[in-house]
């Protein structure tokens, strides 16, 4: 792989039965296939069921699921988050896997891609700033929002009127190339001191 192309993490944070994560998560992950800056990881929550109650010794279920977990993103140079809202915030199987991780994120560029109702989930997006500030990341300030998404995509999963999605997943790989390349660059003159 280039030095110049990042390897971006793109996770489905919903979990529940009957989710639309994933048509959104299969259209965000497809803009990317235009780019040659970009290498696209598909990360399910799904595949990593972490309980929601942290312990001091997890079983070695956990742990193995955690190992793999920590493997994939260790192995990204940034994120996207794809979340829906729920109740005015984001999942909690998200929260359960920001909880069991730490240093995975520091130093790294997140962005977002929300979902949702009248609000789009805008305001799981904003929570969940706070929390990457607090795990050392860099939140993209751009995002992409869908409000009530399920009329917008067909059958099939594609976007019906897709002009204006598709400008600001642009403007959001744009910003999280630049910022993942910038903090790779960094870490490599110094080490990010966590």
């Amino acid at each position: 792989m280039p030095s110049d192309r990042i390897r971006v993490a793109v996770i489905l944070s919903s979990v529940r039965k009957g989710r639309f994560g994933p048509t959104i998560v299969n259209w965000f992950a497809g803009t990317a296939g235009q780019r040659d800056d970009i290498e696209v990881d598909v990360v399910d929550l799904a595949d990593f069921p972490l309980p929601t109650a942290l312990t001091d010794e997890p079983s070695a279920e956990v742990a193995e699921l955690l190992s793999a977990f920590s493997a994939r993103l260790d192995a990204a140079d940034g994120f996207v988050v794809v979340t829906p809202e729920y109740n005015h915030s984001f999942p909690a199987s998200l929260k359960a896997a920001l909880d069991w991780t730490q240093n995975e994120w520091h130093a790294k560029p997140v962005g977002f891609v929300g979902y949702g109702g009248l609000a789009g989930g805008l305001r799981s997006v904003q929570q969940l700033r706070q929390i990457f500030n607090e795990l050392h990341a860099v939140t993209v300030r751009d995002a992409v929002s869908f409000h009530g998404p399920w009329s917008q995509f067909d059958e099939n999963g594609t976007l019906t009127e897709p002009t204006e999605a598709e400008a600001a997943a642009k403007v959001l790989w744009d910003k999280l190339s630049w910022w993942a390349l910038a903090t790779k660059e960094a870490k490599a003159r110094r080490p990010y001191d966590n």
